[in-house]
């Protein structure tokens, strides 16, 4: 009995392990798509409705850059709000493999684009694609699961 415990326990962990890898829930290192450099840590969480959220924890000035520390160019109630700790991923529910049907913002141009994105590589990445009209119309950005989770 014992036995069929521990294997059952066991099981169960992996199958936690394999949706966690599998989940965007968590911290994520952005990478620029034209510099490939560090742009910013973005904390990725799941609210009641199961739709993800994600927001700004950390950022990465590029040295000599002026730091962008609100969002001057956003013209809704985000406006000269603070960028850290700024929600710029929403509603994106899982759908096939994907979570899909939300938006983000970018806050040095203040515009929302339609987003959708997927993991890759055991949990370690996230394809991260924001566009306009149609996903053809965008740009895709591969961003690193930070170690803090």
């Amino acid at each position: 009995m014992r036995l069929i415990l521990i294997l059952l326990s066991l099981s169960l962990s992996t199958i936690i392990q394999a949706h966690n890898a599998a989940s965007p829930v968590g911290s994520w290192i952005t990478i620029d798509d034209v510099t490939g450099k560090q742009k910013s840590i973005i904390k990725i969480t799941e609210n009641s409705d199961h739709a993800l959220v994600g927001k700004i924890i950390k950022t990465f000035p590029t040295p000599g850059e002026i730091p962008l520390k609100i969002c001057s160019a956003c013209t809704d109630e985000k406006h000269n709000q603070p960028i850290l700790g700024m929600i710029v991923l929403t509603g994106l529910k899982e759908k096939d493999n994907q979570w899909d049907g939300g938006r983000i913002l970018d806050p040095r141009n203040g515009k929302y684009y339609k987003c959708f994105m997927q993991v890759m590589d055991d949990g370690k990445k996230l394809k991260v694609r924001g566009y306009i009209g149609f996903s053809l119309l965008g740009r895709t950005q591969i961003w690193i699961r930070a170690n803090s989770g």
